[in-house]
């Protein structure tokens, strides 16, 4: 079995699944042309299921296609770096977390709560400078609070669940074969 290939299918599969999971439930926001939804549990999964670079680039290319697809063009561009830094630090934060005895649930609360600050800060960044809606985007905080707050506990219940699986112990086992 080609270990590239395989990770590379499950990279593509997590980014299907981001876009779904991205469209599948979608609320506009309040003063800016963003929306609410459940992606970023995907996002997260993305970065705990995966390593460097497969999670962070499934999060992004998923979490961007979705904006595509549903009419967001203006939003591609920062959605794909911001969903790509959240699932890369929230990697980070999560291996670094399995080095010490802190219990998994614990890192990986505190890794998604991280990745969650980063797309709340990202997104009113983006929305105030780059697409220009200046103090107006301070309005799609609370959204983006209340779908980080959201996705935190679907994500982390779904890894939760995944972890008693063999498709985590198959991907654990490429992460071991790439590091020999």
């Amino acid at each position: 079995m080609n270990k590239k290939l395989t990770l590379t299918v499950y990279a593509a599969m997590m980014a299907a699944i981001t876009c779904v999971a991205t469209m599948i439930i979608k609320v506009p926001t309040v003063g800016t042309e963003g929306y609410v939804n459940i992606g970023d549990a995907a996002v997260l999964l993305s970065a705990w299921l995966l390593f460097l670079p497969y999670g962070p680039l499934a999060a992004g290319i998923g979490s961007g296609l979705a904006d595509l697809l549903l009419g967001y063009a203006s939003y591609v561009p920062g959605t794909t770096v911001i969903k790509f830094l959240m699932a890369f630090v929230a990697y980070l934060i999560y291996k670094a977390g399995k080095k010490t005895k802190m219990p998994q649930v614990v890192t990986l609360v505190i890794s998604a709560i991280v990745a969650e600050i980063i797309m709340i800060a990202g997104y009113l960044f983006y929305e105030a400078f780059l697409l220009g809606y200046g103090w107006v985007a301070l309005e799609s905080v609370i959204s983006n609070v209340i779908q980080g707050g959201t996705c935190i506990v679907l994500g982390v219940l779904m890894k939760l669940a995944l972890s008693l699986t063999p498709l985590e112990r198959q991907i654990n086992s490429l992460k071991a074969e790439k590091r020999s």
